[in-house]
């Protein structure tokens, strides 16, 4: 048995037939690493223009937005703090639209996020800085929202309209989420 009595590190028998790792380890959040998945939301070096008086900096269209249908629909979440190792023991997807989280307190979030081959496979975590936020591209898989430490307030841009917008694929054994070394 391995760490924690969680097997080999390898594991079948979910319903896609994919094979995920029993843990991976969390990274820091990086645009180029992150792109497959969605956008990282945090201003630029310098804002693209500057407006009202020359008072603020406006830095203009950072996530690509995208809905089947619907509308695009700003909601407030209050999410429990997590720590690190984290357990996922389940997995989603959104697969009408993009799903932004954009944090209101500064608290930096685990982003858990795969690749689909029919189902969540190749996890990857990574870490936000404290108020650095993300889009998720639509069918994008992902973990719930996991603010590092402390509890997080978040405001989420995402699909609102008619028909279901949700995947859910639970993980038994779940995936760990070990710090960064």
């Amino acid at each position: 048995m391995g760490a924690r009595g969680l097997g080999n590190g390898r594991r079948k028998g979910y319903g896609w037939g994919m094979t995920l790792p029993s843990r991976i380890t969390a990274r820091p959040l990086e645009a180029t690493a992150f792109a497959r998945f969605g956008d990282v939301i945090a201003p630029k070096s310098a804002p693209d223009k500057l407006i009202n008086a020359g008072m603020c900096g406006r830095h203009h269209d950072l996530a690509r937005l995208d809905f089947s249908d619907g509308q695009a629909g700003i909601s407030l979440f209050d999410a429990k703090a997590r720590d690190l190792p984290l357990r996922v023991d389940l997995l989603e997807r959104h697969p009408a639209g993009s799903q932004a989280f954009l944090p209101l307190n500064g608290v930096a979030m685990i982003v858990v996020v795969a690749e689909d081959e029919g189902g969540p496979t190749r996890p990857q975590a990574f870490i936000t800085a404290p108020g650095q936020g993300v889009n998720l591209l639509r069918g994008t898989w992902h973990g719930v929202l996991a603010p590092l430490g402390s509890p997080g307030q978040y405001a989420v841009v995402d699909r609102i309209g008619a028909g279901a917008n949700l995947e859910e694929v639970p993980l038994d054994p779940p995936l760990w989420v070990d710090p960064p070394a």
